[in-house]
């Protein structure tokens, strides 16, 4: 039996309806039920149900097969997975904002930078040739600029209201982000002929 890893939140919805496009139908309302693991019809997929910085973790050491994730975790964490397809759903990017104010916000040395996405922030300030100060956060980056602990944010937006209503403008953008397909390279040599019939039926 094969086992996946999809991301829960906003990405579960569309990732269900892509499975069941190819034949992966589960017995449960994933949606609704608290279990975290799932068998298809066939009884030969198992889905599990856990947080999206979770999925590559799950797949490069071998719990999981495959995988359903966005780019984003992928770009972070830069874990050993092989990456199948751009699903195409689920679409956000990777900003950079701060307040909104009447004159540009410019980026320079020294500038303190909160994010939940350290190394990717990191990466692009490095080929910008600009040295920042980076402050880790979990969660509420929008607060940062507006109490001071931050000068600017890095941060994942997908429609732009949560900066709005904060006050945010965004200054820059670092990369756009979807879900993709990854799987564990061992399985994915073991599983050869369903990975090539599951890339044929997505198209």
């Amino acid at each position: 039996m094969k086992t996946i890893a999809v991301a829960k939140g906003y990405l579960m919805k569309d990732a269900l309806h892509l499975l069941e496009s190819v034949g992966i139908v589960f017995d449960m309302n994933v949606l609704e039920s608290r279990a975290l693991s799932f068998v298809d019809h066939s009884k030969s997929w198992t889905l599990l149900a856990v947080r999206p910085w979770d999925v590559p973790v799950y797949v490069a050491r071998g719990a999981a097969d495959f995988g359903i994730v966005g780019y984003d975790v992928l770009a972070e964490q830069q874990q050993h997975v092989s990456v199948l397809k751009n699903l195409k759903f689920g679409p956000c990017s990777l900003i950079l904002a701060t307040v909104l104010s009447d004159s540009p916000f410019v980026l320079e040395h020294n500038v303190r930078v909160a994010t939940k996405y350290p190394k990717c922030a990191e990466r692009w300030f490095c080929e910008q040739g600009i040295k920042v100060r980076l402050i880790k956060l979990y969660g509420a980056v929008e607060l940062a600029p507006l109490t001071g602990l931050a000068d600017i944010i890095c941060d994942l937006t997908a429609t732009g209201t949560t900066l709005k209503e904060n006050g945010l403008s965004v200054v820059e953008t670092l990369f756009s982000s979807t879900a993709q397909l990854i799987a564990n390279p061992s399985a994915m040599a073991f599983y050869y002929d369903d990975v090539s019939e599951l890339l044929s039926k997505l198209g």
